[in-house]
């Protein structure tokens, strides 16, 4: 009868159960990242085509709207940047960031701060109406448009000023006030629809690398490997020595006890009567007058190259990729963006696997994470080791 433990399991159904743990933790990690970025998601989109503003909002502002001219935002904490080296900055684009970057409550090298008040955001011009007076950056006059990565800044250019100017916000509200700049900047140039399409594309992207649940393993599907230490891993270095050891050892010579050539040529071809069993001297003399037969070595085999390495399979290259169906490996192509569904089942997906946003790379504790190409990439996980391709 099997031993088993306290649950009446035996090994098979203990592997079985941390196997479906482990599994649906993963998925249940990855399914909570999907949902979360697609609720940011429908909620920009939701933003997106509500934003329209209103000139009653402006009711008490110490600023005059010009006709047509609504006000979309406002917000009492903000202060306003000047830059002391100034560079060219990139022309304003229509690009949305669903998952803005962590930033830090700093001001970044080479900007002061000159004054502090009111940010007014409209569908014509970004305003600030601070304690020294009121700056303007108006849409059609604006040349270059920069949001900081790493800071709460953004900085603008315009055609009638010299020096580059911006705001410095609290951090909580820079991923609001860019998203809605966006919005008011598409709309003075009258790209909103190319804003909501773009937020539409990402929406259906996202939809469809869905995590699924997993597949419940059985204990039938367990290996023998895994009640090994190092599991399949052991397996092969235990074939690779299996193959290698029994090769060396027929390519050489096995021991021959001394003495044992000269006690064969002492020894008479023929004889009637026993002989007395030799003495030393005899056995001397006897070699010195016979000549010592030649022992013959083993030929060696045909191919002896097999002995070297592990079999592989004809026709597969994976350059030190871990084996799976998918044909993913280290050798060189295409990056893979969107993986295989099921590619948890044959990698160690990092933590957060599915709410990446590069391609698939390995980290250096041998997980695979989806951020290729990313600043961060493997930043949880020791940091990035190489990419795989397809």
């Amino acid at each position: 009868m099997a031993m088993t433990d306290s649950t009446g399991s035996t090994w098979r159904y203990r592997w079985a159960h941390r196997q479906n743990e482990r599994r649906q933790r993963t998925f249940r990690a990855a399914d909570e990242a999907w949902r979360q970025r697609d609720e940011e998601l429908r909620r920009l989109r939701t933003l997106a085509g509500s934003f329209h503003g209103s000139a009653e909002a402006g009711a008490g502002l110490p600023m005059e709207l010009a006709p047509g001219e609504v006000v979309f935002w406002t917000l009492p904490a903000a202060q306003l940047v000047e830059v002391r080296h100034t560079a060219v900055l990139p022309a304003p684009e229509l690009v949305v960031d669903p998952d803005p970057p962590v930033l830090r409550p700093r001001r970044p090298e080479g900007v002061k701060v000159v004054d502090a008040g009111l940010a007014v955001l409209t569908n014509r011009r970004l305003v600030l109406l601070g304690g020294r007076g009121r700056r303007d950056w108006a849409y059609g006059r604006m040349t270059g448009l920069s949001h900081d990565p790493a800071a709460p800044v953004t900085l603008i250019q315009v055609l009638d000023r010299r020096r580059t100017s911006g705001l410095l916000l609290p951090t909580g509200a820079v991923a609001d006030f860019r998203f809605k700049l966006t919005l008011a900047f598409a709309d003075a140039i009258e790209q909103r629809a190319a804003v909501i399409a773009q937020l539409d594309a990402l929406i259906e992207e996202h939809t469809a690398i869905q995590p699924v649940r997993p597949a419940v393993l059985t204990p039938a599907q367990a290996r023998v490997s895994a009640v090994l230490p190092g599991g399949r891993r052991t397996v092969a270095v235990g074939i690779a020595l299996a193959l290698v050891v029994p090769a060396m050892l027929f390519e050489s010579d096995p021991p021959v006890r001394p003495g044992s050539e000269m006690a064969a040529a002492a020894t008479p071809a023929t004889s009637a009567t026993p002989a007395p069993p030799p003495v030393a001297p005899a056995v001397r003399n006897e070699t010195a007058s016979t000549p010592k037969p030649r022992r013959a070595r083993p030929t060696r085999p045909a191919a002896p190259t097999t002995r070297h390495a592990t079999p592989q399979p004809r026709g597969e290259r994976r350059c030190g990729a871990p084996a799976n169906p998918f044909g993913y490996d280290f050798c060189g192509g295409d990056r893979i963006r969107r993986p295989d569904r099921d590619v948890c089942d044959w990698f160690d997906c990092a933590p957060g696997f599915w709410s990446g946003r590069g391609w698939l790379v390995q980290c250096r504790d041998g997980s695979i994470s989806l951020s290729g190409g990313q600043r961060d990439s493997c930043a949880r996980n020791d940091g990035y080791r190489r990419t795989f391709w397809t």
